[in-house]
């Protein structure tokens, strides 16, 4: 592994960071949750167009930049520096991938450009909102999340013609599902003795049965929706007749995926701490900033190197992503940048005192976006406790007990 950045990836992290400091300010933030896509729908199509933002890791032939993990996670270092609202982490992490390696070579041309392009955004949709246990990031990789039959989740059954499926069911927690062109639904075919999950594409504007509400959350920078389908006619992602494999393909998700979201919380909490910096600076008590006090500074320093441990847990488990996918390395990142981001917030909202609690105030959006990530992605120990099972830990502690039985 190669730790220090090439200058392509310097220069995207610098573009990108130059770009969202003029467009993207806390009053823009804010401007921007209030809209009807829940981002800023220019800004979105600015990325995409000078940055190949959407298409980052998409490949060149399908209109993308052709980019792996790394370049990814930084861009999504930056994008959480500043909370931006967008579709990024469902449109480029979640669905092109999934496309990219489940669908036809049709449907890759078809679709992939489009998403590449930022004109098209998507959004999967799990049953449950169950993502980090889809992913296999807190549990296992068995689909059982899926649900079906009596377990309820999404049904699919073939049309009528046998041309197309038709789903029926809900999900909820739906990263960006309001606003997106584009639903990838995993579904459970073939009742409940012999079931199994596939993913299947629709457009939710034309079609009928589908019916999206935007949720009200905690974090209104990571927009949520609930999703119900009622005879919605859907295109089978991948071959027909051919049972593709869900569940190893988000599997081998994963690792792209939590590195990304680390990455975002890595970014997030840098910004706050560098805030909180500048106040205590600033703020004076007693006739002298509260920055040179010694409590102040030895916190600040403690949750400065836990931020930086995590930058590099997630540069790393980037790297492992693109070059080593059946490592652990994503979920372990993951727990690590959830926990730094949480303490940064916190010590934030403490130091500034009780102006950070208040509306007007920006510190409390960084701890929204704390908290809504840990009930969204984790929980911490969760994660830490899964990528243990993976790299065999338990194993081989029952191992040594048995023996000494």
């Amino acid at each position: 592994m190669d730790a220090e950045l090439s200058d392509e990836q310097n220069e995207i992290r610098r573009t990108l960071r130059e770009l969202l400091l003029k467009r993207c300010g806390p009053e823009e933030v804010r401007a921007a949750v209030r809209t009807a896509a829940g981002y800023d729908e220019a800004l979105w199509a600015l990325l995409a167009e000078r940055l190949g933002l959407p298409g980052l890791a998409v490949e060149a032939r399908y209109g993308g930049v052709g980019c792996g993990p790394t370049e990814a996670a930084l861009a999504c270092e930056e994008t959480g520096r500043v909370l931006l609202p967008s579709p990024l982490l469902a449109t480029a992490a979640l669905v092109a991938p999934l496309i990219a390696a489940l669908g036809t070579e049709a449907q890759r041309a078809r679709l992939l450009p489009s998403l590449a392009s930022g004109e098209l955004t998507g959004a999967l949709v799990l049953p449950g909102g169950h993502l980090t246990a889809a992913l296999g990031l807190t549990g296992a990789c068995d689909g059982q999340w899926a649900g079906g039959g009596r377990a309820g989740g999404i049904q699919a059954r073939p049309d009528s013609g046998g041309e197309g499926w038709r789903l029926y069911g809900e999900a909820a927690q739906v990263l960006d599902g309001h606003s997106a062109g584009l639903l990838l639904v995993a579904a459970r075919a073939g009742g409940y003795a012999r079931g199994r999950t596939l993913l299947f594409a629709l457009r939710p504007r034309p079609a009928r049965g589908v019916t999206r509400t935007r949720l009200t959350t905690l974090d209104e920078t990571r927009s949520q929706a609930r999703i119900e389908l009622r005879d919605a006619a859907a295109e089978l992602l991948g071959p027909a007749g051919e049972d593709a494999d869900v569940p190893g393909a988000l599997a081998r998700l994963s690792g792209g995926v939590a590195a990304a979201v680390a990455a975002e919380a890595v970014g997030a909490a840098g910004r706050v701490l560098e805030r909180t910096v500048e106040y205590v600076c600033s703020r004076e008590q007693f006739g002298r900033p509260i920055g040179s006090f010694q409590a102040v500074k030895h916190r600040l320093a403690d949750i400065h190197v836990v931020v930086q441990a995590a930058r590099s847990a997630a540069y790393y488990a980037a790297w492992a992503a693109g070059s080593q996918p059946s490592e652990a390395a994503g979920g372990l990142a993951l727990a690590q940048a959830l926990e730094a981001q949480r303490m940064a917030a916190a010590a934030a909202v403490q130091l500034h005192g009780g102006v950070g609690v208040t509306w007007e105030h920006d510190v409390q959006l960084y701890f929204k976006r704390a908290a809504s990530d840990e009930l969204l992605f984790g929980p911490v120990h969760r994660l830490r406790e899964r990528a243990a099972e993976r790299a065999g830990l338990f194993a081989a502690g029952d191992e040594r007990e048995a023996v000494a039985l």
